[in-house]
């Protein structure tokens, strides 16, 4: 075990899949910490990516793979899908040992999938894990729980320690493990400069096989940090890289989307399915989203001062990073975020909602001046979704980069993110 490892909130489940199934694939962007993780827990490692053994790996892969899962369990195949014959490998090993915790295989980029692949169903659980929360980086006290909210705790209270300088900062620095406790400024933003370098000269190629632009990759990445947090369409991303791109074409857009998706740089939000009291239409379209708010500072080379005097774009980061959060907190719970709007243009920025179907409904807000309209806003939503047929909120909030979490009077919370955990 390594004595630096940054616990993650990730882990219980992890150890909980461990003890389901005879394998577990983490899935997640490259420099999330997901070797780091499993490496906690591994008998013994396979690292495909090793200079050293890659090509003796893969051809070993090709011709007998079994003889490459021998070792300790639970044996880590770490960047695995360089070999995807090890996933067939991995299941029919899982079949014949009849034994639980058996394998973890790490990947950042989803494999093609060939017709003689297994599904893995019922042997190969998947999870998803992201770069670091500010709970998990020591940038939040956690003295709000998600889970206390949703468990109708009203004894809340908490003081964030994150003044806006601190949030410009920790947008910029992402949750990327090596900086996650980094205070020097330009030492911490060398990951995500160096991500976004990596993604568009190398790794985005790497997902489908097809070689692609660089420039124009790096065109697109700031056009999608000029729309994070909305429902740009490709269209839409189009048309914003035409006037410096004449011969780019939808189709091209579309593949690069793609490819940005299987290496888990984007993550878009879905939109929520609610029952309504009325018959209005629900939108579908999805919220762009990057894995980490600091890839759209770093596309956009929007340092910390920058954003400080923006604050159109620090607002639309700033939710980007309350969402990347959101997303930590509920999966360690059982829940997943969504987004909500329906025809009128009526909008929620983000649903929480768990596997046993309890939701709450946050607003996200940067500063105290928006917090009553985000709450009327709130109860809005509360009154329109039928009750009848789904479940009351279990809480309402505000989600802020003020300082003091409290109850208002008309029961939502105003929570500042600098106080929340799973």
């Amino acid at each position: 075990m390594n004595p630096d490892y940054l616990k993650r909130l990730s882990d219980e489940k992890l150890n909980l899949l461990l003890r389901a199934k005879g394998a577990v694939l983490i899935e997640g962007p490259k420099w999330c910490g997901k070797t780091s993780s499993a490496e906690e827990v591994a008998g013994s490692v396979l690292y495909m990516q090793d200079a050293d053994n890659s090509k003796m790996n893969i051809l070993t892969a090709q011709a007998k793979p079994s003889l490459l899962l021998e070792g300790e369990t639970p044996r880590l195949l770490d960047e695995w899908q360089v070999a995807s014959e090890l996933w067939n490998a991995v299941r029919f090993a899982v079949d014949k040992r009849r034994k639980k915790g058996q394998f973890i295989l790490t990947g950042s980029v989803i494999p093609t999938r060939t017709d003689d692949m297994h599904t893995g169903t019922g042997r190969i659980a998947r999870m998803k894990m992201r770069t670091m929360s500010l709970y998990e980086t020591g940038d939040s006290t956690g003295e709000v729980s998600l889970k206390s909210l949703f468990d109708g705790n009203t004894d809340i209270e908490g003081k964030s320690p994150l003044t806006i300088e601190k949030l410009a900062f920790v947008i910029n620095r992402g949750g990327w493990p090596a900086v996650a406790k980094e205070t020097d400024e330009k030492i911490a933003l060398t990951v995500a400069a160096d991500y976004v370098e990596a993604v568009a000269n190398e790794d985005i190629s790497k997902a489908d096989g097809i070689e692609k632009n660089p420039e124009r990759v790096k065109a697109l990445m700031r056009s999608l940090s000029r729309n994070v947090s909305g429902e740009a369409k490709a269209t839409t991303i189009l048309n914003d890289l035409l006037a410096n791109d004449e011969a780019l074409s939808q189709a091209t857009v579309h593949q690069y989307i793609n490819a940005l998706k299987k290496i888990f740089v984007i993550e878009d939000l879905p939109a929520w399915s609610a029952k309504l009291r009325s018959k209005t239409a629900i939108r579908t379209t999805a919220k762009r989203h990057f894995t980490d708010p600091s890839i759209a500072t770093a596309s956009l080379r929007a340092a910390p001062k920058r954003l400080l005097s923006d604050f159109n774009t620090f607002g639309l980061l700033f939710e980007s990073l309350c969402i990347r959060d959101l997303r930590v907190y509920a999966e360690s719970i059982d829940g997943s975020v969504f987004h909500y709007r329906d025809k009128s243009g009526f909008e929620v920025d983000s649903i929480i909602q768990l596997a046993d179907g309890r939701w709450g409904a946050a607003e996200i807000k940067m500063g105290a001046s928006e917090i009553e309209e985000a709450a009327e806003n709130l109860l809005k939503l509360h009154k329109i979704v039928d009750t009848e047929k789904m479940n009351e909120p279990s809480f309402l909030m505000v989600l802020t980069g003020t300082e003091y979490a409290f109850q208002m009077k008309n029961g939502v919370w105003v929570v500042p993110l600098g106080c929340l955990k799973n």
